[in-house]
């Protein structure tokens, strides 16, 4: 069996077609990708960008595997500035200037070509075909003239079961499967995107589609338990991730309790406060500070300050500067029969992004511009946006993604895992590895109600779900909980898992997804 988990089923089945035509796991997340731009086009697509783990197995029993990261984040326009947003204004979360270079079409291209077996049309033609018109399953109300043609093709707006056509975007997706990824940075798609743009105030150019590039790097390595964990570097929160395993692996945590919860939450608040300091570290001079995060030396030091009997204010956890939030994506993961595994994660940022549609190409556009942080005032607690993540030209935002591959100690794969839902994204991810831990099983450690502290706002929220008599203990911690139905905007994990033999994968029902598998 090889199992695909995406938070879409058509898109999970799209997957695993992939793989019983003899593709590999990097063909079939390219597939699924595609596939999840066309239905879940509020969340991630070809106009926005992501980053992806992906695991090559040994050669023989010789060798070991190689894990790679491919960062095919937007990046800062050339004209991009750190005083570029007016103070008080939303452009930079809606409208032409909010878009960053987009970088999912070059990701997924160079995946391709380092490690994809199949032939690239045959990858991209399932969503070309999805695209032309497919049955819509939820409901949507959108009063942007743009979007009408598709959402509201007679005057009235489509109710669910009806068919949803997206035509200009089926054509935008056969031009790049028949041409490649240089049919998107430049020429009649590239112009169009340009042009609407420039129309809703932004500052893109030609020359910035034509000079975006993918970073290719050897995946950041840590380890859990004795297992071996990959996961992205900087500007993603994988280092942040590395730490707050790297806290909670000092303690035995033999069951879910009232302490363990509550450690598991100071480790969180630890985190968040080193997440102030991640930025694209091409752009400043604080790679030591970045590269230090991961460790186990900088664990050592943090590790004395979780004190068991209680919680403290955010300025205890000495975060640098304010914490950033950001938001959507979407994710999937996949192995296959050959133990080749990718953890993807992809995202426009906010619902519809920059809710800029160019009507010429279909293509959705990111607001990833909204992930720097803009010069200001300090919040309510006196800390002030991060310098390091200022926008500037080329750069890539702080993200909170981390797109994750797990192997045993011999070096045999383990899990990929992943998740959506912006600043959410680790958290949920740190408590799905330890809900293993606790002895869940995959599904169930992601299905588990989760709690959230990212020291600003002053509360902790947690699911509805979480057991009452946990709550009550944390609160008599300090922590100040606060209660929301499970079903709200949160993260949304997906995970593919081989244990004892046996192959496990799940999708999170927080976004109905459902894996698949042959």
């Amino acid at each position: 069996m090889a199992p695909v988990a995406s938070e879409n089923k058509r898109c999970s089945d799209i997957g695993v077609e992939v793989l019983k035509e003899g593709g590999n796991a990097v063909d079939a997340v390219i597939s699924a990708t595609f596939c999840i731009g066309v239905v879940n086009m509020f969340s991630s697509g070809i106009g926005g960008g992501g980053f992806m783990t992906v695991r090559i197995p040994p050669k023989d029993t010789n060798s070991s595997s190689e894990v790679f990261n491919i960062d095919f984040r937007e990046m800062a326009p050339a004209l991009s500035n750190s005083t570029i947003f007016p103070p008080g204004s939303n452009t930079s979360m809606f409208g032409g200037l909010s878009v960053a270079v987009p970088g999912e079409v070059r990701g997924l291209e160079e995946a391709h070509k380092r490690w994809g077996t199949l032939p690239w049309k045959s990858l991209v033609q399932p969503s070309v075909d999805l695209a032309a018109g497919w049955q819509w399953f939820a409901d949507l109300m959108l009063g942007n003239p743009d979007w009408r043609d598709i959402f509201a093709p007679n005057g009235v707006f489509l109710k669910e079961g009806e068919i949803i056509r997206r035509t200009n975007y089926s054509r935008t997706l056969a031009t790049i499967a028949t041409e490649g990824a240089d049919a998107f940075y430049k020429g009649p798609i590239a112009d169009a995107l340009v042009q609407k743009i420039a129309a809703t105030g932004g500052i893109m150019s030609l020359a910035d589609l034509e000079r975006y590039k993918v970073k290719v790097t050897q995946a950041l390595q840590g380890s859990y338990r004795g297992r071996k964990v990959y996961t992205t570097h900087a500007p993603t929160s994988g280092p942040v991730l590395l730490h707050m395993l790297n806290l909670i692996e000092k303690y035995g945590l033999e069951k879910r309790n009232g302490v363990n919860t509550h450690r598991l939450i100071e480790a969180m608040k630890f985190g968040f406060a080193a997440r102030t300091r991640i930025c694209d570290p091409d752009f400043q001079n604080n790679t030591d500070v970045i590269n230090s995060i991961s460790t186990k030396a900088f664990a050592n030091i943090i590790f004395p300050n979780i004190t068991d009997g209680h919680t403290h204010p955010p300025d205890y956890y000495n975060p640098e500067y304010d914490v950033l939030t950001d938001h959507g994506t979407s994710h999937t993961s996949i192995v296959d029969k050959n133990g080749m595994a990718v953890s993807l994660t992809s995202t426009v940022n906010l619902v519809f992004g920059s809710e800029v549609l160019d009507p010429v190409t279909g293509v959705i556009l990111n607001d990833e511009m909204d992930d720097f942080s803009t010069p200001g005032t300090p919040n309510g607690f006196g800390l002030w946006p991060s310098p390091y993540n200022y926008p500037e030209p080329g750069k890539r935002p702080l993200s909170s993604t981390t797109p994750t591959i797990i192997e045993n100690a011999d070096g045999s794969f383990y899990l990929s895992i992943g998740a959506s839902g912006g600043s959410r994204i680790f958290p949920a991810v740190f408590q799905a590895l330890l809900n293993l831990d606790w002895g869940l099983d995959l599904s169930e450690a992601i299905e588990f109600g989760r709690l959230h502290d990212q020291l600003y706002p002053l509360y902790l929220d947690a699911d509805n779900v979480y057991p009452g008599d946990l709550l009550d203990d944390l609160r008599s911690r300090g922590h100040n909980v606060t209660v929301a139905d499970v079903n709200r905007v949160a993260a949304v994990v997906q995970g593919v898992m081989i244990k004892d033999g046996t192959i496990f994968a799940a999708s999170d029902s927080r976004k109905n997804g459902i894996a698949a598998g042959y």
